[in-house]
């Protein structure tokens, strides 16, 4: 599949490895609905809905052929309007969300491995 990050699995994985939390909310809309599934990022905190929609209505079936966009809703908290992006990168996501204030919540295996190695290298001094 070329548009991983339009499947709901890759999709949060990836947003739960950069420190966010993330919760599936719903991934049964009719075959006919473009939506294919909708999470909820930082609930508690921020909670920011991301919906999945496939442009060319095959629902969460998105195939390589097909492109998905994501809409992110959190009630004007944070992000004006219902902001859509289309996009195959899941670091454009990530930057979009920080851009709108909403930042990860657990710090990632790299990030404590990199205060690790500057720890080490702050004793040394």
């Amino acid at each position: 599949m070329k548009n991983k990050i339009a499947k709901q699995s890759y999709f949060i994985k990836r947003l739960r490895n950069s420190g966010y939390i993330v919760d599936k909310v719903f991934d049964r809309y009719s075959t006919i609905d473009v939506r294919a599934w909708t999470v909820l990022i930082n609930p508690k905190d921020s909670s920011v809905f991301c919906t999945c929609y496939s442009n060319h209505g095959e629902g969460k079936n998105v195939d390589s052929e097909s492109r998905a966009y994501f809409e992110f809703n959190d009630g004007g908290q944070f992000i004006p309007n219902r902001v859509k992006i289309d996009t195959n990168s899941i670091e454009v996501v990530i930057q979009k969300l920080i851009e709108f204030g909403i930042q990860p919540k657990n710090i990632t295996k790299a990030d404590a491995l990199d205060e690790a190695d500057d720890d080490e290298e702050g004793s040394d001094e």
